[in-house]
């Protein structure tokens, strides 16, 4: 992708993150959140909405398909017409893959939807398989043609029994928001868990939807005859969250996180208590401390509640200057190594064999120039390069720029010395 202006970090090693940082809304929600807007006619609002790139992107599909998009501050509001487009193009869908979550929604409300293949991270193929098989059993047809999901259900959708061979999130948050208009009941067994979607699911039923069981592995939707526009919260984001308490543990620093939610993060702070930290709660949030070289951790990746894929590229850079060895497993994306062989330019030792990184903790990495490959990884580097000797340049600065706000200044507000350039 063609650079743009300041599309670099430039970060200095060596210094300790002191303070506190306040967390947004999280983007994996709000995507979801805008795009299931489309179900209601008239007028939703949507609040904590993250000041991220990708949030205008939405907006900008959205007003394709014949919505009226505002976005001022933290709020959204959508104006969904009574027949909305149908037609997701893909000079859109090809910036952001969220773009595929329209799918449900205009397949329930027009009975039907062209959405072009998503691109955005490289991390894996994720198929939309998932997606396709759903949509079926619901009674749409659906199929790939010419780059597009194509998908019709003239006749509307009827309730069925789904069972997802894995509890994908996409998949779950697309047949759930297809099933709130369909007739009858469906259920989706081996359900994603994640908070995003009980926040999607909180979204829907205060629009009138039907849902039982957000959180658990089976999730049941009666059908309504049609729903209305509302107004909601969007819940913070877990993965910013994560990203500070590693920055924490990783510099030995004290980070106070306001906003953080410690019961979406069970399993993270426990690895992270594992490796040292002193973890407490705030009134708004919870705060990590660090005294010490981290100890190594073992982690595997698992869908929620498990430790979050998104998470990986900080617990390698955490253990990446731990003290010992550990191995990092991988079981939710096939390609979210690409980061390793960056870091391993910063002088980390990892050795990658399929889904395991072994790694041997050293006391410092070395300053290097390096390359974002997706928002993670970028924020991953940039935490990496903050105990790195000497200067390290981290290029793709977009990247990072679609998941975190502001990222350079809350990192300096912390004590570290980063620029963009």
């Amino acid at each position: 992708m063609a650079s743009s202006s300041l599309d670099r970090f430039r970060i200095t090693g060596g210094c300790r993150l002191e303070g506190e940082v306040s967390v947004t809304g999280a983007k994996n929600s709000v995507l979801k959140l805008m795009a299931a807007s489309l179900l209601a006619v008239g007028t939703t609002t949507i609040r904590n909405v993250p000041d991220i790139a990708d949030v205008d992107i939405m907006a900008d599909l959205l007003t394709r398909l014949g919505c009226t998009v505002t976005h001022e501050g933290s709020v959204v509001t959508i104006d969904v017409p009574a027949a909305p487009l149908h037609r997701a193009d893909y000079d859109l869908v090809r910036k952001m893959r969220a773009s595929i979550n329209v799918l449900g929604p205009l397949v329930a409300r027009v009975g039907k939807a062209e959405v072009a293949l998503p691109g955005g991270d490289a991390i894996g193929s994720r198929g939309l398989d998932f997606h396709i098989k759903g949509l079926e059993s619901l009674g749409a047809t659906a199929h790939v043609e010419h780059g597009y999901v194509i998908a019709e259900a003239p006749n509307g959708l009827i309730g069925t029994a789904i069972e997802l061979d894995f509890p994908s999130v996409g998949a779950t948050e697309n047949l759930m928001t297809a099933a709130v208009l369909a007739q009858g009941v469906t259920t989706i067994d081996n359900a994603a868990r994640e908070p995003d979607l009980v926040d999607l699911g909180e979204f829907l039923i205060s629009m009138g939807a039907k849902i039982e069981g957000l959180g658990s592995p089976t999730i049941t939707i009666t059908g309504v005859k049609g729903l209305k526009p509302t107004d909601h919260i969007t819940i913070t984001d877990r993965i910013i969250a994560g990203t500070w308490a590693f920055a924490a543990a990783m510099t030995q620093g004290d980070i106070t996180i306001h906003g953080g939610r410690a019961d979406h993060m069970e399993v993270m702070l426990e690895k992270l208590t594992s490796a040292g930290a002193i973890i407490t709660s705030t009134q708004d949030g919870f705060r990590v401390q660090m005294s010490h070289r981290p100890k190594a951790i073992d982690v595997a990746t698992l869908p929620y509640p498990g430790f979050a894929t998104d998470l990986l590229p900080f617990i390698i850079g955490m253990n990446a200057v731990a003290e010992g060895h550990s191995i990092v497993t991988e079981n939710v994306f096939e390609s979210r190594f690409m980061f390793v062989n960056e870091l391993m330019r910063l002088g980390a030792q990892i050795t990658v064999d399929g889904h395991h990184a072994s790694i041997d903790g050293i006391p410092q990495l070395s300053g290097a120039p390096v390359e974002a490959t997706d928002i993670r990884a970028g924020a991953g580097l940039v935490l990496a390069a903050l105990v790195s000797d000497g200067e390290t340049t981290v290029d793709g600065a977009f990247h990072i720029d679609r998941g975190y706000p502001n990222f350079a200044e809350q990192l300096v507000s912390l004590g570290a010395k980063v620029s963009r350039e």
